[in-house]
């Protein structure tokens, strides 16, 4: 039979906690660049997408398709409606929306922001 001394198992149960701890700390800090490697790859693979998808005008990010201007875009879900908000600078925005309120929420938060301004 093993007989070991309590100065080996204190060690040994010691050992065990360090590298216990460093398994948190590699999960805790580690991890994160992991995660932040992979939205990273995920961009690169969007703009390597996009550049190999004939589209001379504007690809829209959430259905892939190619069309005149960003407002053009569909909308991605099925379910959504899309509302055109007037501004300035683009001449529009799309917003994609969904529920019985529709489009009318969304106008009246931009009337609403014009009135601020």
């Amino acid at each position: 039979m093993l007989n070991f001394s309590p100065l080996a198992s204190i060690c040994l149960w010691a050992a065990t906690m360090v590298s216990a701890q460093f398994g948190f700390f590699e999960q805790m800090f580690g991890g994160q660049q992991q995660q932040q490697q992979q939205q990273h790859s995920h961009a690169s693979q969007w703009a390597a997408y996009q550049e190999s998808v004939p589209c001379s005008k504007y690809l829209c990010p959430g259905t892939l398709e190619c069309v005149a201007r960003p407002t053009d875009c569909p909308c991605p879900d099925v379910q959504d409606i899309k509302c055109l908000i007037p501004d300035k600078a683009d001449g529009a925005t799309m917003v994609c929306v969904r529920g019985e309120e529709g489009c009318a929420g969304v106008e009246k938060l931009a009337r609403a922001k014009v009135m601020q301004v």
